[in-house]
């Protein structure tokens, strides 16, 4: 049996230690149509995604306290979860000269909604 989810909103993880950036990226993740889960560091984004089979999407910021930043998480994601696509947001002004994983994006802040919701609806498909 094949289950169809095409009613269900597809599930973006936010990781941001910043309460207010992260509350900005919630409300963008809901204006695009999607569900926001939280993550305060990349340890928490890796248990959530270890009990979870439904993210679509990862949103993190690179520079975060915790075992690893956002571009350690962003290689370990598309490691051990291949399908996931990511966002890495930075607030320093070299994003091109990052490695990124494949099928992954980089936005400078403070970011443009309409940019990066029209990037999520590329990436994920509309909600």
């Amino acid at each position: 049996m094949v289950l169809d989810h095409s009613g269900i909103p597809a599930v973006v993880l936010i990781v941001e230690d910043e309460m207010l950036l992260r509350m900005r990226a919630v409300e963008m993740v809901e204006d695009a149509g999607y569900t926001p889960i939280e993550a305060m560091d990349a340890d928490e984004a890796v248990a959530i995604l270890e009990s979870r089979s439904d993210i679509a999407l990862v949103c993190t910021d690179i520079q975060m306290p915790g075992s690893m930043d956002g571009l350690e998480l962003a290689h370990a994601v598309h490691g051990r979860w291949p399908s996931i696509k990511i966002i890495v947001v930075s607030g320093q002004s070299n994003l091109p000269s990052l490695h990124l994983p494949a099928c992954s994006r980089s936005f400078a802040k403070p970011l443009d909604a309409g940019e990066v919701i029209a990037e999520m609806h590329g990436m994920i498909g509309h909600a």
